[in-house]
């Protein structure tokens, strides 16, 4: 942690910004989970959409790991830090202060974003399976996959060996920007061996996601679910390279600087495009579409005067079952 001078001229537009954005994906975020529990209930009175519905944990998962995560990006801005946190925390230190930056790291690198990109990994693969993934996998599977890279950010931060081995430039978390009149503010970074466990992690899931949407194209039919999978792989396989780059380019300028606030907020946007368009290709679409189809069935229902009698439907049966994933 080291004292500066200033405080940067565009620090309070990137803080706003990134609150607006933070905001926006949190509204999204309650929108996906109405989808969800809206499915969840109707599948109790449409049997068709039971097998649709039975992975309907992963889902909530998913939106749930992107929600934790804007939240821990509040804990980076100092404009959300000195407006709402300090008025319930008014004593803090500036070293308890700094705090906040190694958490927003822990939680945001380590655990929360690798979180939702795994599950939606796990929603993409399940799209391909002939059973249904049970709960307990692909919880599981989250697991297994986020916990080495939480434990590595961990120990980054807070083992003392390693603290007292690695240069203080590798590690740095804050810097505190002096105002004057006793008046001190508190800038996250990100350290480069963190940027650097994360950038392994990213390297990796790239090329892991990138398999597995070259495995579900391989077999959709369907065009207009083609296009749905490619604008998720162009997504997630642009932008999060771009975020692993801007977290490399955070090493040529100080926190104080306005370019550091450029490329953080390039950080942010990288995995905000993922968080957005995960929701709406696996949550918001996929549940719009078995609804529309449970309906389309009822009314079919109806015009021959019973569920029952009914042999056909406009989207097959099999096709709503293996829809769970992605489609």
């Amino acid at each position: 942690m080291v004292v500066m001078p200033a405080l940067p001229f565009l620090n309070l537009a990137f803080d706003l910004t990134t609150v607006a954005f933070i905001s926006a994906l949190i509204i999204f975020s309650l929108l996906s989970l109405c989808f969800i529990f809206h499915l969840r209930f109707k599948s109790k009175s449409l049997t068709h959409l039971q097998g649709f519905n039975s992975i309907w944990t992963v889902r909530f998962l998913l939106v749930l790991f992107i929600f934790f995560w804007a939240i821990t990006e509040l804990l980076r801005l100092p404009f959300f830090r000195r407006r709402y946190l300090y008025r319930f925390l008014p004593v803090l230190s500036i070293s308890q202060q700094s705090e906040f930056c190694k958490l927003h790291l822990v939680f945001s690198l380590g655990f929360f974003e690798p979180a939702f990109l795994v599950t939606l990994l796990f929603l993409l693969n399940a799209s391909t399976k002939k059973q249904t993934p049970n709960d307990t996998s692909a919880i599981t599977f989250v697991l297994i996959t986020c916990l080495p890279i939480t434990t590595f950010q961990g120990l980054l931060l807070y083992f003392k060996p390693v603290l007292d081995h690695v240069p203080l430039f590798f590690l740095q978390t804050a810097v505190v920007i002096n105002h004057g009149l006793g008046t001190e503010t508190v800038l996250c970074g990100y350290p480069f061996l963190n940027s650097a466990v994360f950038a392994g992690f990213g390297v990796g899931y790239s090329l892991w996601f990138l398999v597995s949407c070259w495995k579900v194209l391989s077999l959709v039919i369907n065009k207009g679910l083609r296009a749905r999978i490619f604008t998720l792989a162009v997504t997630v396989l642009v932008a999060l390279p771009l975020q692993i780059m801007a977290l490399g380019l955070t090493l040529f300028w100080k926190l104080e600087e306005d370019m550091y606030g450029v490329v953080s907020l390039v950080v942010f946007f990288g995995a905000f495009c993922c968080a957005v368009t995960g929701e709406g290709i696996l949550v918001i679409k996929p549940i719009s579409d078995a609804l529309d189809a449970g309906e389309s069935r009822c009314n079919l229902s109806s015009c021959y005067g019973g569920g029952s009698q009914v042999k056909t439907s406009p989207v097959p049966e099999r096709t709503v079952e293996k829809g769970e994933g992605c489609v």
